[in-house]
């Protein structure tokens, strides 16, 4: 089971339900109080806004608090080729401010930054026509005094003070390849001051200090992947498992696409994917429904809709044949196998839930089992049954570092066996019984707090169209039979669906 988690660059997730015996539990963390309660199903009051924003809300007062979830369905899978880590950028800047957050004087600020645009496009062009270095120093100091201009107009983190002189705790944000979420946990009384202030920054944000910002993420980038061993080995096993699909170009983006993103290209983004109709807000905690639904009606309610953003066409075409892609990097070796399964939903998705817990769940998880402790050929080893997204078909994954003197290529022979027996070996009712306790103890802990619940509640509307898929998931997985886990692997464990990446020390210079 995988239970909806912040991003690191590629979020990914599925939860299960509630209704079971099984899930006592949770039903007492998900009520008002102990006693004959209902499930979280009956307590999920959900309003859809003539805008098509989704609101969800669940009543807990067990403390004078609220967490709020914003998910808008949009990530790195929305971007083209040329603009790629548009999706982060923004998330970026989405914290900059609006007309009347981080800004002295938005009427004496607006043209300070259409100026530094368009310095900027003229510098970009005169550079590429080959103009000489004396022009191109004039006009890059023109760009550095309007920047200095442009700054002392800005209120520095504006909307993060604010929310902090009021209490709140945790505002943060995080992008994926499907989604991009913006949450928050404050008291109660302070739930006007947020609608004030998100559906601001979701009608009327403003991109100040985007040169300095899209220099920020570029930092960023050295430091996450071009400087990491493992950040270059996934974004290169992503590359060669995907050469079709969005999912194959990295969150972050390329360099050269972060360097060349404009504000203009930067807004076109926001104003075709920020509409209303594509967020949900999950907000849960010591609420009054009511009087928080003509709340967001007063603030978000005034937001014009937008047209539906546009679909991705682009689809992964069937792999024909192993692909194999190495990195050299000072560091220990890493091995990544990756086999493309279906998107979340879709029958044998539930199946590859329980193939993750089965081979990497625990100390007593098959791989974990055989490779670490067996035969010590890893530290550790673990499967991703979601990478790097779910909406659409995406790779199971297997990693691990080799421990020394064994190799990367003796952990794949490991792996493989152990992937050979699921297609021989028909697994035991014991492993299944494992599975669905490690599911419910999953989702014990993603519930048990209201932020938690809140993500919840936004990701799966999001991603599955229905918060209910939180509802059923369990059902789906604990349907699995030890012949489905057979007719999967056989399937979908092929050396021709199957991408392998591995880190390997460079080679000293002589």
């Amino acid at each position: 089971m995988r239970v909806a988690r912040g991003t690191r660059h590629g979020a990914r997730g599925h939860a299960a339900g509630l209704l079971s015996a099984a899930f006592a539990t949770i039903i007492l963390l998900t009520s008002p109080a102990a006693g004959a309660a209902p499930g979280l199903a009956e307590r999920v009051i959900e309003h859809k806004m003539a805008n098509g924003l989704t609101v969800l809300l669940v009543e807990r007062h067990q403390a004078p608090i609220v967490s709020i979830n914003i998910t808008f369905g949009v990530g790195g899978i929305n971007e083209l080729t040329g603009s790629t880590g548009v999706a982060h950028l923004y998330e970026h800047m989405a914290f900059k401010g609006t007309h009347t957050i981080g800004t002295k004087d938005y009427a004496r600020e607006r043209p300070l930054l259409d100026e530094l645009d368009r310095l900027s496009t003229e510098i970009e062009l005169r550079r590429a026509a080959g103009a000489d270095a004396p022009e191109l120093q004039r006009l890059r100091q023109a760009f550095k005094d309007m920047q200095y201009r442009a700054d002392q107009l800005v209120v520095g983190n504006e909307m993060s003070l604010l929310y902090q002189r009021h209490g709140a705790v945790g505002l943060n944000a995080s992008t994926g390849k499907d989604v991009t979420r913006y949450v928050i946990s404050l008291p109660a009384n302070r739930l006007p001051l947020w609608a004030a202030i998100e559906s601001d920054r979701m009608a009327h944000p403003v991109l100040r200090e985007f040169y300095k910002e899209r220099a920020v993420v570029m930092e960023e980038r050295r430091l996450r992947t071009d400087d990491s061993p493992n950040g270059l080995l996934y974004e290169a096993f992503a590359a060669a498992a995907f050469q079709a699909h969005p999912y194959g170009a990295p969150t972050i983006g390329w360099a050269s696409d972060i360097q060349a993103l404009t504000p203009a290209e930067t807004e076109r983004f926001f104003r075709t994917y920020y509409g209303p109709a594509n967020a949900t807000i999950g907000i849960v905690g010591d609420i009054n429904p009511p009087e928080v639904i003509a709340l967001i009606e007063s603030t978000f309610g005034k937001i014009p809709s937008l047209p539906s953003p546009p679909p991705v066409v682009t689809a992964e075409p069937e792999q024909h044949g192993e692909r194999r892609v190495e990195v050299e990097f000072d560091a220990e070796p890493i091995v990544l196998i990756g086999y493309h399964k279906p998107s979340i939903g879709h029958p044998d998705d539930f199946v590859f839930d329980v193939l993750e817990s089965i081979l990497s769940e625990g100390v007593t998880s098959r791989l974990y089992h055989r490779i670490v402790r067996e035969k010590r050929l890893a530290p550790a080893i673990g499967a991703d049954a979601g990478f790097p997204g779910t909406l659409a078909p995406n790779l199971f994954v297997i990693s691990a570092a080799s421990l020394a003197p064994h190799t990367t290529a003796e952990v794949e022979t490991a792996v493989y066996e152990e992937l050979e027996r699921l297609k021989t070996e028909p697994v035991s009712a014991k492993e299944l019984e494992k599975v669905l306790n490690n599911l419910d103890a999953s989702l014990v802990r993603a519930l048990r707090s209201n932020g938690g619940l809140a993500g919840q509640l936004a990701y799966f509307q999001t991603v599955a169209r229905d918060w209910r898929y939180v509802l059923k998931a369990r059902e789906r997985i604990a349907a699995v039979t030890p012949q489905d886990i057979q007719r999967v692997a056989r399937a979908y464990f092929t050396k021709a669906n199957r991408t392998v990446a591995t880190l390997v020390r460079a080679p000293k210079k002589s």
